[in-house]
């Protein structure tokens, strides 16, 4: 009788450690799977919030392309007003082009600025702020510079943007 008491009271000591065990693994895994999913939603912030810098830089990057050869005739255009040799027309339609240039820069940096504003709000991506801060002041610069006719300048200024978001886009990955 003692014997199967011990064996019964061995069992139940046995048995209750297993409990025991399994519980505390359980609520440790428990936890985990709160920090993963808290880490999974920080990784998709991050994926989206490096995916619209990216959007940037292809979207700066074709506007500055096309600015490049626009600035020639402008150019061009401009000298043959100062030289009187530019008819109404031309004139008109060199004045649309200047417009447009500063129309897309203004975009830029309207864009640029809610950007920063998104990057500065969203906790996930506060830390590349730092990086990515000053990126809508560059576009303004630009946009300054083509409201003075230095369109050669905003094109260089521009083109600091893009390698500042490029940056930011490192940091990212």
């Amino acid at each position: 009788m003692k014997r199967t008491l011990l064996v019964l009271l061995t069992t139940l000591l046995l048995t209750t450690g297993a409990f025991a065990q399994t519980r505390n693994r359980s609520s440790s895994r428990q936890k985990p799977t709160a920090t993963t999913a808290e880490a999974q939603r920080a990784a998709q912030v991050r994926t989206a919030g490096a995916t619209r810098v990216a959007e940037q830089i292809k979207l700066l990057s074709k506007f500055m392309y096309l600015v490049g050869g626009a600035n020639n005739g402008i150019a061009m255009v401009d000298e043959a007003i100062r030289r009187n040799e530019a008819s109404p027309d031309v004139v008109q339609k060199n004045e649309a082009a200047k417009a447009s240039v500063r129309r897309g820069i203004q975009g830029f940096r309207e864009g640029l600025d809610k950007l920063e504003i998104d990057f500065r709000s969203t906790p996930e991506l506060q830390g590349y702020y730092i990086k990515l801060a000053g990126v809508a002041s560059g576009a303004a610069t630009a946009e300054q510079q083509a409201t003075a006719n230095q369109f050669d300048a905003a094109g260089r200024t521009l083109l600091t943007v893009v390698n500042r978001l490029a940056d930011v886009l490192v940091l990212m990955r």
